[in-house]
């Protein structure tokens, strides 16, 4: 989820409408069509496309220079989508659809790639089209692979992060029993103990999903099948209703999206917080931050130890429908590439997937929760792989939601969603 706007966006706002709009694209014809077309044009050079969502951090256009003043016979075109996921990802769709050959090459979610890859609306990223990966961080690329394939660059990552407040808190919580024990400093204080985004949206699939992931359990299998109806995941959305229940997270929190718990957090309201990386730079630089210097990051807790992060990011894919994919094949090289990775963090605080620059001295002075983030992406699992991800996202939203909130029980709830995604699925 972008450390700024346009990728926190695009990993962890993606809205609840969403899920209405992705549901319809899944089941909608279109599938294949791209197969044939994958391999056209694999020697063509000439103009590109380049299509992505509003650029908040006003990147693209230096980028599109960049590359243009290096190849002037094979200029790329921008083109910036609307802030709004739900209408990237249709407009994908209606262009992929159609056969059009007026995309090249496309920035898609990390929850998009196997949709489209199963489609046959990617090119997959073998032989005359193969990507070095080489010192990518792991998790980025198998984000980007869809049965045993590779079919998008990674471009951007995201990890999510304990914010704590470190006047109070002198060692940060390894664990969740660690955490819960220090409540009582947040009731001492006036304050409310812990908060993540645990609205009924995407941003909901997210931390639920990380919740269950940490006591053991596995939303799908390898293959996709359905494999959240167990003990496991029953344990993890226990330990979220128990824990809300009892006051440790406050009543309010079940509003939360991610600017909502950033406000609660940089207003003193909160000791511990799970968000994603750019919340460190608005709640250093606001000037209406009340915990400018009086806070830090450790990564996420878990059962035993450290926990893991749901992966967030972004992927650049060459259009199974593309006339240049000689050309949009170097411009995936180019995205990929240290100096713009390494640009794109300093310009757009945005999350690289090259592993070496996180131990980038000058990088890391100037954004200290690096090796943290650096350590909460390599341990961060990717949401469920599914062509069906968005009749399964709806599932954990709506039953997590009710389990948290008492309404079903933890087993009922995890059953129910095993339910509506093999429904989803079959």
């Amino acid at each position: 989820m972008a450390l700024r706007m346009n990728k926190r966006h695009t990993f962890t706002v993606l809205a609840g409408a969403v899920s209405v709009a992705l549901v319809a694209a899944a089941c909608g014809g279109g599938g294949g069509g791209g197969n044939a077309a994958a391999s056209s044009g694999a020697d063509a050079r000439g103009p590109i496309t380049y299509v992505q969502g509003k650029d908040n951090s006003n990147l693209l256009a230096p980028q599109a220079a960049r590359w243009n003043a290096a190849h002037p016979t094979e200029k790329v075109t921008i083109k910036e989508q609307s802030d709004q996921a739900d209408q990237q990802h249709d407009d994908l769709v209606q262009n992929f659809q159609a056969k059009s050959t007026a995309y090249d090459v496309v920035s898609v979610d990390v929850v998009w790639t196997a949709e489209f890859a199963a489609k046959g609306w990617l090119t997959p990223l073998k032989d005359k089209f193969a990507l070095p990966t080489t010192g990518f961080l792991a998790p980025t690329v198998k984000a980007a692979t869809y049965n045993n394939t590779l079919y998008a660059a990674p471009t951007s990552s995201d990890g999510a992060m304990l914010y704590y407040r470190s006047d109070l808190v002198k060692t940060p919580p390894k664990t969740f029993d660690e955490m819960w024990s220090m409540c009582s400093i947040a009731k001492q204080n006036g304050m409310d103990c812990y908060a993540g985004q645990f609205a009924k949206y995407e941003g909901g699939t997210c931390n639920a999903t990380e919740w269950m992931n940490a006591y053991g359990a596995k939303v799908v299998d390898d293959a996709g099948k359905p494999t959240v109806d167990s003990p496991e995941a029953a344990a993890g959305l226990k330990a979220l209703a128990d824990h809300y229940k009892n006051g440790d997270i406050p009543k309010q929190a079940i509003t939360y999206q991610e600017e909502q718990s950033r406000a609660a957090f940089q207003d003193g309201k909160l000791l511990f917080l799970r968000n994603w990386p750019y919340v460190y730079n608005l709640a250093s630089t606001d000037a209406s931050s009340k915990v400018k210097g009086k806070f830090a990051v450790a990564p996420l807790p878990g059962v035993d130890g450290p926990g893991t992060s749901t992966l967030g990011g972004h992927m650049a894919a060459i259009s199974a429908f593309s006339k240049n994919k000689a050309t949009a094949l170097d411009f995936l090289k180019f995205l990929t590439s240290p100096e713009e990775q390494k640009t794109n963090m300093e310009k757009g605080s945005l999350a690289p997937v090259i592993e070496s620059i996180y131990t980038d001295q000058a990088l890391v002075a100037k954004y200290p929760y690096l090796p943290t983030l650096k350590e909460s992406i390599s341990n961060a699992v990717s949401r469920p792989v599914t062509p069906f991800y968005p009749a399964v996202s709806k599932a954990i939203q709506e039953n997590f939601y009710a389990a948290i909130q008492g309404q079903k029980t933890p087993e009922a709830a995890v059953k129910d969603m095993q339910a509506a995604m093999q429904a989803a699925s079959g």
